[in-house]
């Protein structure tokens, strides 16, 4: 019987986050196949971050009424730099954002953090209702 390989990926070794409003606990798996925290379309990839700040990002603009919550994850299988940032927004992957299309296990969250200032975060939702209501897609 032998070992399967680790999964790989940018960054291997760092501590990943992910930031959302859903209520979940170690051992649970965050998954392809449901809506992101910015569009109810399901989803073809999970994204994470090896940066908290994209993780405050993440749970912040997420949709819904929960409290907004950021767990420490570890990728399951292979994982990749973000293109819709990383191609396009911010070459060479400064926010250490990735995706997969392999579940996120919940090994732990970060109980404590910084939100961004309330007149910050109302600009970025702005920014981001002025894209939907102008037909851009908001996350591939």
């Amino acid at each position: 019987m032998t070992d399967s390989p680790a999964p790989v990926g940018p960054d291997a070794g760092a501590t990943f986050y992910h930031g959302t409003r859903a209520d979940l606990k170690p051992g649970d798996l965050l998954g392809v196949g449901w809506g992101s925290n910015y569009q109810a379309a399901p989803m073809s990839w999970i994204y994470f971050s090896a940066a908290l700040e994209s993780a405050i990002w993440g749970c912040e603009l997420a949709a819904g009424s929960g409290r907004e919550r950021i767990y420490i994850v570890r990728p399951t299988g292979d994982w990749f730099d973000d293109p819709n940032l990383t191609d396009k927004k911010f070459p060479g992957n400064p926010t250490r954002s990735y995706r997969s299309r392999w579940p996120l296990r919940i090994v732990g969250e970060v109980e404590s953090w910084t939100p961004h200032a309330p007149e910050v975060l109302q600009a970025m939702k702005d920014n981001l209702a002025r894209l939907q209501a102008e037909g851009a897609p908001i996350i591939d």
